[in-house]
């Protein structure tokens, strides 16, 4: 029971510090949305500058408050506000010479009470007794000064009480309020210091994170510890809450004033009419909402934040139908928003016209859609292969995946139809068929590869080609996706020389040329390099195969499966598939039994026969390697051509999203390897930044 309370206590908590924050958007917002009127004189300008200053100063450090100083803040905000309405509502109440009849014509209209009762008196003296509790309570005042506070408060109403003139009342009202302004400044001039040591602890805390973690790593904390995202999801949807009830309000007094102008009269065919209406009606209230939701900045942060919560929850429904565990494949949530706020930039979404707004906007998001559609099939590719490589025979598993799929390849379909059906060609229009073309052929080739995977679980023998077949595909599809993405570099330079250009969509296009074309053609022509130094260290090798592949009688130590057609023999005579061993030769140079060297160069050999077995090569003994190879097989065997004569365009883009993975590969997996406890103990103590990083901690929360 206590566990749930405390649970539900913290819950408040959250929602306390995320709703607390929301008015410090609002006020950025309108201070960066306002007008400046630069015809009111120099003094003025400097004026209203210093003022904006100022707003945009308080708010950004109130928005930037930790939990507890918020909560003190917000205490000592709401203690001035009710010594406020006290003093505003003594004068209001002293400053009309007959508070009876104006308390009957104005609140009530009718005389229920009589003329010189005294139970309006008292229910004010309640009012006031409660600012005054309020006041006390907030600003925790010490008990001989709380009750002068109160005393203090209550004495206007003791002159309404035995009806002193109206000037006197008004004096005594106004004496009163700069009674309790001054005891308020003095209270809060007192939690100065306290305010001094606040702000320098956090300074220090600031600057002590930002010498250990860096920047990057500041800025994230603090962007979670103030909650943000939900900060500005909150902040777009009242706003447009509160634009929507305004709106709904117009439309209604605008009905009521139609209908009294034709009399309320209304047949068959009127009532279709009005029918017709309200869907124009409601698409014209949609219409509005959504171009005031993105007409400043921060609106459009608060519109990444609602698409950002959307995309995360889709994320995670399509994770959990496919049946996926990947951490990484729930970055929807992130990459959307991000993409979003990206394409609201680089189209000046918040200064356009509401009307070309609207059509920006629209545009915008079909861009986006395209964009989480291949993400989707980024999370659903790994998912396939894991399915087909590993035979699971299950149809439960497949189904959902491959509906999925289906669906990646009918949408983009239905998406350019429509768009192809409504709109002209144009740049926008060509980029988000590119787009849907790309992702068809993507879900094609995962298809395709998918398929011959399924092919090889159905197969009682090894099928060696399988390797070749699936690189092909691949290889065929990267080229088809660098292609594209050349063609979407000219279509962005199009764009930006004779249609919109800006310095965001520059930037933009050097990251698309590098990240895209870039990249990829190098990392596409480093795959095909290796491969083919690969396919030759195989064909360096000899090969065995018929009576002599019988008299082996053994299996391959890679795969554990008996040997069908042939065999290669390694220097060290290990006997290996030939499709085993090359994808083992993919990520070193080096047997798998015996970690010796696999490839000699020729201009080593003679050395390396010479060699014993500590690091050499021992010379072939057996007479089933010494043979000649069989007729029609030369030196290079049967594999001696994989590629066509421009293999080197099949390659460029084999590992396309695959950087860091090839980059491991790279490596001589022959060195030891640590993990972090073992690699503390090996360098001879701890880790000299976790302990730091601990002593902070411990600092921090005393």
């Amino acid at each position: 029971m206590a566990t749930a309370q405390a649970r539900i206590g913290h819950q408040v908590f959250v929602v306390l510090d995320v709703v607390l924050r929301v008015p410090c958007i609002f006020i950025l917002d309108a201070i960066f949305n306002s007008h400046y009127d630069a015809g009111s004189g120099w003094a003025g300008s400097v004026a209203k500058l210093a003022i904006r200053i100022t707003g945009v100063f308080i708010s950004s450090v109130v928005l930037l408050l930790s939990q507890k100083a918020l909560f003190k803040f917000y205490t000592l905000f709401c203690a001035a506000l009710l010594g406020m309405a006290a003093v505003l509502f003594n004068y209001y109440a002293t400053s009309h010479s007959d508070i009876y009849s104006y308390y009957y014509n104005a609140a009530l209209g009718f005389h229920l009470l009589p003329k010189n009762a005294s139970t309006l008196w008292m229910g004010m003296a309640v009012v006031q007794l409660i600012f005054g509790l309020g006041y006390i309570f907030l600003l925790n005042v010490q008990s001989l000064f709380a009750a002068v506070v109160v005393l203090d408060i209550m004495i206007p109403l003791w002159t309404l009480m035995i009806e002193l003139p109206v000037d006197v009342r008004q004096l005594v009202a106004t004496l009163s309020g700069l009674l309790l302004a001054l005891n308020t400044a003095v209270c809060l001039a007192m939690k100065l210091k306290c305010f001094y040591y606040s702000c320098r602890y956090v300074y220090l805390l600031v600057r002590h994170m930002y010498r250990i973690y860096g920047l990057q790593l500041l800025l994230e904390d603090t962007w979670k510890r103030i909650r943000f995202p939900d900060v500005l999801r909150v902040f777009w949807l009242s706003r447009i809450t509160a634009q929507g009830m305004i709106l709904v309000y117009v439309v209604q007094v605008a009905r009521q004033e139609s209908s009294k102008t034709t009399g309320g009269t209304m047949d068959g065919s009127s009532h279709s009419q009005g029918y017709m209406s309200n869907w124009e009606v409601l698409w014209d209230l949609t219409s509005n909402l959504i171009i005031s939701g993105c007409d400043s900045t921060l609106t459009v942060l608060g519109m990444s934040a609602v698409i950002s919560s959307v995309a995360h929850y889709l994320g995670l429904s399509i994770l959990a139908f496919i049946g996926s565990t990947e951490e990484e494949d729930k970055r929807l949530g992130f990459v959307a928003p991000v993409l979003f706020f990206i394409l609201a930039l680089q189209t000046g979404l918040s200064g356009l016209d509401p009307e070309e707004r609207l059509v920006r906007l629209s545009r915008n998001m079909c861009l986006l859609l395209t964009a989480i559609l291949h993400f989707i099939h980024g999370m659903t590719d790994p998912v396939l292969m894991s399915l087909s490589a590993s035979h699971v025979s299950s149809v439960r598993r497949h189904f959902p995946v491959l509906l999925v799929s289906m669906a990646l390849f009918v949408l983009p379909v239905v998406l350019s139809y429509s768009l192809w059906h409504h709109y002209a060609l144009n740049t926008w229009l060509f980029a988000v068929t590119a787009f849907c073309v790309e992702l068809c052929l993507k879900v094609v080739v995962s298809l395709t590869v998918y398929g011959l995977f399924m092919v090889d679980g159905f197969s009682n023998v090894l099928w060696e080609k399988l390797d070749d077949y699936v690189y092909y595909v691949r290889s065929t599809g990267n080229i088809i996706e660098f292609l594209f993405g050349v063609i979407m570099f000219g279509n962005g330079a199009y764009t930006m020389m004779f249609e919109s250009g800006s310095k965001i969509r520059a930037c933009m296009m050097c990251l698309h040329a590098y990240f895209n074309i870039y990249l990829q053609a190098k990392n596409g022509w480093k795959t095909f390099i290796n491969r083919r130094t690969a396919v030759k260290k195989i064909n360096s090798l000899p090969e065995v195969y018929g009576d002599q592949l019988r008299d082996i009688d053994d299996v391959c130590a890679i795969c554990y499966q008996e040997f069908s057609s042939s065999a290669r023999i390694t220097p060290c005579h290990h006997y290996f598939h030939t499709l085993c061993l090359r994808k083992w030769l993919y990520i070193q140079d080096t047997c798998p039994m015996c970690h010796q060297r696999v490839y000699v160069e020729e201009e080593n050999r003679e050395r390396a026969t010479n060699s014993n077995n500590n690091g050499g090569y021992a010379e072939p003994q057996d007479a089933a390697v010494a043979d000649p190879p069989a007729p029609g097989n030369n030196q290079y065997g049967q594999q001696a051509v994989l590629l066509p004569a421009d293999g080197a365009l099949a390659g460029i883009q084999a590992v396309a999203g695959q950087v860091e993975l090839d980059n491991e590969l790279l490596e001589d997996n022959d060195s030891i390897e640590y993990d972090e406890e073992e690699w503390g103990t090996q360098n001879g103590g701890t880790l000299l930044e976790e302990d730091y990083i601990n002593d902070d901690t411990d600092t921090t929360e005393d």
